[in-house]
């Protein structure tokens, strides 16, 4: 009998916490799912939004791809805080940095997934994990790279100008109601970068809520395009219901009186 699948459900995987080293000297703590009884077909390296408006790996959009694509679509998921960020996985060691120290986790992150031979790396970024992955992600390693919600609050034209002469497939999802970067406004700036595709989501706000099936197609249809999307919203099959609480007090709203960190003074806006 199928079951529907709900925010909390957790599909077959192998799922194992792992560790980051940087070549700066910080231990990062994540996770790697993979597909239960197959090997995967490609790979999702998630960068979450900025930490200090409550983003972290457990991050609503990124659990769901953990817990469900590796069954889904086949596909390998590694999720990591980045430094100075806490999660129900534990916490990161260091300090957030502006997006500067960053680049460090982003390389971790990279080298990891090439050491463990997964295969056709692709990064996925939300909000300021999109500035992450424009700044430091587009490595000899990477196959592309999906963006969500991308503010363009770090990144700079130098940015944009190596994804362009790089070729790599770049598409940015980008809300109908977003509060940083709405859809018109985010295809004049990633002009820059011809082989863009942006994505304009009717209706849709910066955190997605609601939308996070939405997305999740979009990123099969691009990493896996053998894959029939929509996804199915129902299980035939054994589930697990996972602890979704790790999310409840780090919304967008419990930080409103938290000003939003920009560029440092000596950087681009």
């Amino acid at each position: 009998m199928s079951t529907p699948i709900r925010a909390s459900s957790v599909l077959p995987g192998r799922r194992e916490d792992i560790e980051l080293h940087t070549a700066d000297g910080l231990r990062l703590v994540g996770e790697l799912a993979l597909p239960a009884e197959r090997a995967p077909v490609a790979t999702l390296l998630c960068l979450h939004p900025l930490p200090t408006h409550g983003g972290m790996m457990d991050s609503h959009v990124l659990r769901k791809a953990a817990w469900r694509l590796p069954a889904l679509a086949d596909l390998a998921v590694l999720r990591f805080n980045t430094r100075g960020t806490s999660s129900l996985r534990g916490a990161s060691e260091g300090a957030f940095d502006n997006a500067d120290g960053e680049r460090y986790d982003v390389a971790a992150a990279i080298e990891y997934a090439e050491f463990a031979e997964l295969p056709n790396i692709w990064l996925l970024g939300w909000s300021f994990g999109t500035d992450l992955a424009l700044r430091h992600g587009c490595d000899p390693a990477v196959t592309g790279a999906i963006l969500l919600s991308p503010p363009l609050r770090y990144s700079a034209e130098e940015d944009l100008a190596t994804w362009a002469r790089s070729g790599k497939p770049l598409t940015a999802l980008v809300p109908e109601l977003d509060d940083n970067l709405r859809p018109a406004e985010a295809r004049q700036r990633f002009a820059a970068v011809p082989q863009a595709e942006v994505v304009g989501v009717p209706g849709a706000k910066h955190l997605w809520v609601g939308d996070a099936e939405t997305v999740l197609d979009e990123v099969v249809r691009r990493v896996n395009p053998q894959v029939t999307v929509p996804l199915p919203t129902e299980w035939d099959g054994p589930m697990e219901t996972g602890d979704v609480s790790g999310y409840a007090d780090r919304t967008v709203a419990a930080f409103a009186d938290t000003p939003v960190p920009g560029p440092r003074p000596d950087e681009p806006a």
